[in-house]
């Protein structure tokens, strides 16, 4: 039990502090909008908030209807994360750490909400004409997480293990 909590609580522990570290560095850092190229063109810090979802969605909904709706979504999505870690076994260390990507962004994205009514993004994409969504570092652990959850059912096995003969 004990190396199941590590593999999944490390790396959701790991998460949720660098996204929070890295959000109050920005809010200090940066005024809203101000952005700073770290490679130009291509990779710049800009802090920006966002009241939706990914790629904004939802934010032209009201606090009133977008606060409630993204906490229980995100509770749920956390309850379903906790039964999933009980039900796996140890041995299975690249889901449970996953997981632990998934619930540490979903936990740094929730705590946003809940102070703010929004999410605070900064990091901003560019390629060749077209510019992503700015997202955080809780955004892209989900988004690992989820590509590694997807990778082991895809390939019947977690990454980096080797099938029996």
């Amino acid at each position: 039990m004990r190396e199941k909590l590590l593999r999944f609580g490390l790396p959701a522990g790991l998460v949720l502090g660098l996204d929070q570290a890295t959000k109050a560095w920005v809010m200090e850092t940066f005024r809203l909008y101000e952005s700073r190229p770290v490679i130009e063109g291509f990779f710049h810090l800009t802090y920006i908030r966002n009241p939706g979802a990914a790629f904004g969605l939802l934010a032209g909904h009201g606090a009133a209807f977008r606060t409630p709706f993204f906490v229980g979504v995100t509770l749920v999505a956390l309850g379903a994360i906790g039964v999933a870690v009980k039900r796996l076994s140890a041995g299975r260390g690249w889901t449970l750490a996953a997981l632990g990507l998934v619930a540490g962004g979903a936990v740094g994205n929730l705590i946003d909400r809940l102070r703010w009514g929004e999410v605070v993004d900064f990091l901003d994409v560019f390629w060749r004409s077209h510019h992503w969504p700015a997202f955080n570092v809780a955004d892209s652990a989900i988004t690992v997480g989820v590509a590694l959850l997807l990778l082991e059912e895809f390939l019947g096995r977690n990454p980096g293990e080797e099938r029996p003969g």
